[in-house]
């Protein structure tokens, strides 16, 4: 067959070393969906592949061994899974019609985890509905808690979870236990005073270790929710680094806000060039400068009152 590889990719198959045979990848935001859906995965594999499934490292499957002349029908038969993970389609029953912007990861969040400090699947999805389709290149990843369990720092955008802990004087018996774990497991940022911890709210990282292990319920979670928004970590051959922390304290709608606002910031400067039509948003940022990259992203953002960004900011990373 005479094959438009650069559509194919676009359709969310993969070109691979097998002749004549693709592979489907397949959207599951935030890693969690309905068992429902696997014996629609299932018959897939079994009908147009070869009979096997591959669960990515962001949390999707990747069915392989799909005839090239298979695709319209596969497509079709995605058309449930799409729709029930309700994925944006600019063309319902043909496929994904973008398979630029990677598919968003998470930890299981606080819908299982006790550490985590919300649920990350739902705010995946949010943010899924809010950016797919499109074809640029950005990879984002959420997790519950500072653990990083989903390594977000290794992603363009990392939103790891907070909480403003909350504390009732009336309820502590001055136990010490939230001032010894703060020690062992965080930061340190709780001090006794008179018998009582005080938290330095500058030293916080709003991991809720406090909260988990208090036995009196004195440290709470507070009512909203905060984030630390990480930027432009990467794999890859050139440069490998890790995020680094751009806001603290921070809210969902500034976050969306700030995503949107830098894939406009792509369109603007990349490299039409670039291998693929594709380049990293790190790359674009060293060439332009962080402080014409921050101007665009936070055009229009109203952030909360507490939030504190962090500028200038310095990537350090492998270099080659």
């Amino acid at each position: 067959m005479d094959i438009n590889t650069k559509k194919l990719k676009k359709n969310a198959f993969r070109v691979t070393k097998e002749r004549g045979k693709t592979a489907s990848r397949i959207r599951v935001p935030g890693g969690h969906l309905d068992v429902k859906f696997l014996p629609m995965i299932q018959k897939i594999a079994e009908e147009y592949g070869n009979g096997t499934v591959h669960i990515t490292s962001r949390q999707g499957f990747e069915i392989p061994g799909i005839p090239y002349e298979k695709m319209p029908e596969v497509n079709k038969e995605l058309q449930p899974i799409i729709e029930g993970l309700n994925i944006n389609q600019e063309t319902p029953g043909e496929g994904y019609t973008s398979s630029g912007t990677r598919n968003i990861t998470s930890c299981i969040g606080n819908r299982v985890c006790p550490y985590a400090c919300y649920d990350t699947t739902a705010f995946a999805k949010r943010i899924e509905k809010a950016v797919f389709p499109n074809d640029l290149h950005f990879k984002i990843a959420l997790t519950g808690c500072p653990n990083d369990c989903a390594k977000v720092r290794m992603h363009d955008f990392g939103i790891m979870g907070m909480t403003e802990p909350q504390f009732e004087p009336d309820r502590c018996v001055s136990c010490g236990a939230c001032v010894r774990v703060c020690k062992k497991k965080s930061v340190e940022a709780l001090k006794p005073v008179n018998y009582r911890p005080v938290r330095n709210t500058e030293k916080c990282i709003g991991c809720g270790e406090c909260v988990i292990n208090c036995p009196t319920r004195a440290w709470t979670r507070s009512e909203q929710k905060y984030y630390r928004l990480t930027l432009l970590g990467r794999t890859g051959k050139k440069n490998p680094r890790l995020g680094e922390d751009f806001i603290k304290w921070v809210d969902e709608d500034s976050i969306i806000k700030i995503i949107l606002n830098t894939y406009k910031y792509v369109e603007k400067y990349i490299d039409k060039n670039a291998p693929g039509g594709k380049e990293h948003i790190g790359y674009i940022v060293d060439r332009t400068g962080f402080e014409e990259f921050k101007k665009w992203a936070l055009d229009g953002v109203n952030l909360p009152e507490k939030a504190e960004v962090y500028t200038p900011i310095y990537w350090k990373g492998v270099e080659y």
